[in-house]
């Protein structure tokens, strides 16, 4: 049984990341750490924490929901890729064997570690990309043809999502900025219901393949306030300092790093 200070610890990092996904992504290298460090297995903490983030990522998306309007037709084209992505990450996340994922997953945190640090600058990038390919006029943005290249990008980022989940929002995001034209809150619209799309095929997953690996406790403390922290992105987050997100984010993100780094050392 979880005491409660950790049960305190798990609710605020949920709300944390709901914000933070809503805002600009990287929400699980909140929680991730905070789970590991608590002692759940690195496999179950992504299947609890996948499973409590969908309840922020619905109200991240009730908060977008006009901006996510303007772009219904990209939307539609965008789901099944991201829903088939989700689906295939999920399924190898619960089949392969554990000491994969203990192998892979501090690579995929660091890479989603110098993305979050990066993630400045591949916004100013996308942006200037945006202003050189055309307009970004709202209502030009569901016009445009969608190219191949940002359906191939969006499935494998939702194989990522699916297996490891962190920072699909910021790679979503770099990918919009160049292939998609489209305005940054448009982007961003698309961003949180895509990564919804992603932790929801990969909850249904969990819930019937692996049930054994989901602690419910975490999953309800994180989804309470993964809901509470989606409304407040949605709605006040644009005022947070993008720089002190990334800051905790990165120390968070390290801290859940060393941990996984020491279990793989040999015992003395």
């Amino acid at each position: 049984m979880i005491e409660f200070w950790r049960e305190a610890l798990v609710f605020l990092g949920g709300l944390w990341a709901g914000t933070i996904n809503t805002v600009v992504g990287s929400g699980t290298l909140v929680t991730f750490p905070i789970l590991v460090a608590l002692g759940i297995a690195p496999v179950n903490a992504v299947v609890s924490n996948a499973m409590g983030l969908v309840a922020g990522g619905f109200s991240g998306a009730w908060g977008y929901r006009r901006e996510a309007a303007s772009v219904k037709r990209t939307l539609l084209k965008l789901v099944p890729v991201s829903l088939a992505g989700g689906l295939i990450g999920s399924l190898l996340l619960l089949n392969l064997p554990d000491s994969v994922f203990g192998v892979v997953a501090p690579i995929l945190l660091v890479c989603a570690l110098v993305l979050v640090i990066f993630q400045p600058r591949l916004a100013k990038w996308a942006k200037t990309r945006q202003a050189e390919c055309g307009s970004t006029d709202p209502d030009d943005a569901d016009k445009a043809k969608v190219p191949l290249i940002l359906y191939i990008l969006v499935f494998v980022i939702g194989v990522y999502g699916g297996y490891f989940t962190a920072a699909q929002g910021v790679l979503l995001m770099a990918v919009f900025g160049v292939f998609l034209q489209a305005s940054l809150q448009q982007s961003n619209a698309i961003k949180v219901i895509l990564s919804l799309i992603v932790n929801l095929v990969a909850a249904v997953m969990y819930l019937f393949i692996a049930p054994e690996r989901i602690h419910w406790i975490i999953v309800l403390l994180i989804a309470v306030g993964s809901l509470i922290g989606g409304f407040i992105g949605a709605k006040i987050g644009r005022k947070l300092s993008p720089g002190w997100l990334r800051t905790v984010i990165v120390i968070l993100g390290l801290i859940a790093l060393a941990n996984m780094l020491y279990k793989l050392m040999p015992s003395a």
